[in-house]
């Protein structure tokens, strides 16, 4: 996409709003790639309040991958309990020991290695890159697709190639040089507190100026597309 006036607007106010109203999350005090594998693995379909406590829980138990390969199946259960989707620590589990045999002990910092574990898919790769290796990796979770299918107008059938793939297309293009982690953790940020899914905060929004489907009354349906991770 070529840099537009829009474009622009969204990166310039975006940044600005979160550099006022950025949440305090545990996991964005760190760069560890293996707690923010845990916290982006924890959040999958599960609300923030509901992951964090036992995220420090987890942690403690297992607070390297060497901790988490040895980790019996029974008490990763325990310890997982009541995120529900309990696949999900026995992925965690499979990736650390995989992590330990084919990667010397660390998480892979490519999309080919890391989309090469069971369990990782693209918006989870992209989270790792940005977040832990602070690589400008595009990521689309619900919130992140919900404001960018507002703000820029996206139509189309939610679920469909084609919507997804513009919704990919601009997750990257609205990345300044350099600024993934910070607008990656922006757009989840807006989408989860302004950009909401119902009732949105449209006429206190910071860009609705620039957003295309403001006001909200007269705008499209936005795109729901499948949830990765939930806020």
């Amino acid at each position: 996409m070529a840099a537009s006036s829009p474009l622009r607007a969204f990166q310039r106010r975006l940044l600005a709003w979160y550099a006022v109203h950025q949440r305090k999350l545990p996991w964005r005090e760190t760069r560890d790639p293996y707690k923010i594998l845990v916290s982006e693995v924890m959040l999958q379909q599960t609300q923030v309040d509901r992951v964090m406590p036992k995220y420090h829980e987890f942690l403690r138990r297992y607070p390297n991958l060497e901790a988490l390969a040895k980790a019996r199946a029974a008490e990763l259960r325990r310890v997982w309990y009541p995120l529900g989707y309990n696949v999900r620590p026995m992925r965690l589990r499979q990736i650390a020991r995989r992590a330990l045999r084919d990667h010397a002990g660390r998480i892979p910092d490519s999309y080919d290695g890391l989309l090469a574990m069971d369990g990782i898919g693209r918006y989870t790769a992209g989270a790792v890159l940005s977040f832990a290796f602070e690589q400008d990796a595009p990521i689309l979770d619900t919130n992140v697709a919900r404001l960018l299918s507002r703000y820029f107008k996206v139509r189309g059938a939610p679920k469909s190639g084609g919507t997804q793939r513009r919704l990919w297309r601009l997750a990257k293009d609205v990345i300044p040089k350099g600024k993934g982690y910070t607008i990656n953790q922006a757009m989840m940020d807006f989408g989860a507190m302004v950009c909401t899914a119902r009732a949105p905060r449209c006429e206190g929004c910071a860009l609705r100026k620039s957003c295309r489907s403001f006001p909200w009354h007269n705008a499209v349906s936005c795109a729901r597309p499948r949830r990765h991770r939930a806020h």
